[in-house]
């Protein structure tokens, strides 16, 4: 299937210091009567896969719509000119917009993947299990089955039936992480699936504040991996 999505880069006069959460907090407060850009209908959490997603990508704050999302995204973007993310205020000269239909979806072939931002895969459930096992195998293939679960749980939410059987290998390493002042398990690395992931869409627990980005890696010898 294809997904509309509609990508926005914002550029500032000087450096952007800020986190994707606060970038959500600003188009939150902002435009309070989209529920999509953060998630509330009448004050309860909506859980579904977000349809809007906020990124800091290498210094560059990046908001992803997707489907409705895309169109939510259409409507606001060009209503500010300056964002404040905690206690800065930036100026934005430049808003880059990428508006694109993109394959996501099973795939006759398998393709490699890096975590632009680190993927929070565990619940407070897993995570015991995580740490109960044994030996490298069985946290690989532990790990296997959590991206197949978030590949499942995203796929449902965007109206996606899965036809086939997903398969995939897993290369990530921990890292310790602050969120919403708990510590956290992130992982960073990627993955090699037989599935089509647009770039920057996230996969995990709080994919809205950024966490799980995905990129595509391509190889040198065909273009594809």
């Amino acid at each position: 299937m294809n997904l509309k999505t509609f990508t926005l880069t914002l550029s500032s006069t000087r450096p952007i210091q800020g986190t994707s959460s606060e970038l959500r907090g600003f188009f939150a407060t902002q435009f309070t009567e989209y529920s999509l850009l953060h998630q509330h209908s009448a004050d309860k959490l909506i859980y579904r896969y977000p349809l809007v997603q906020y990124k800091m990508i290498d210094g560059t704050p990046m908001v992803i719509g997707i489907n409705d999302g895309a169109e939510v995204l259409k409507q606001v973007y060009d209503k500010y000119d300056e964002i404040k993310l905690g206690e800065e205020v930036y100026e934005i000269v430049e808003k880059g917009i990428s508006v694109r239909n993109q394959e996501f979806g099973m795939s006759d072939k398998f393709h490699t993947y890096e975590f632009s931002t680190p993927w929070l895969a565990l619940n407070q459930d897993n995570y015991l299990k995580y740490y109960g096992m044994k030996n490298y195998d069985e946290t690989q293939e532990f790990m296997r089955k959590t991206l197949i679960g978030n590949l499942l749980s995203m796929s449902k939410s965007l109206n996606y039936q899965v036809p086939h059987t997903i398969k995939c290998d897993v290369t990530v390493k921990i890292r310790k992480m602050r969120l919403k002042d708990v510590n956290v398990m992130a992982f960073i690395g990627g993955f090699t699936v037989n599935f089509i992931i647009p770039d920057y869409l996230g996969i995990g627990k709080s994919v809205s504040r950024g966490f799980g980005s995905v990129r595509r890696v391509y190889s040198n010898e065909n273009g594809g991996a």
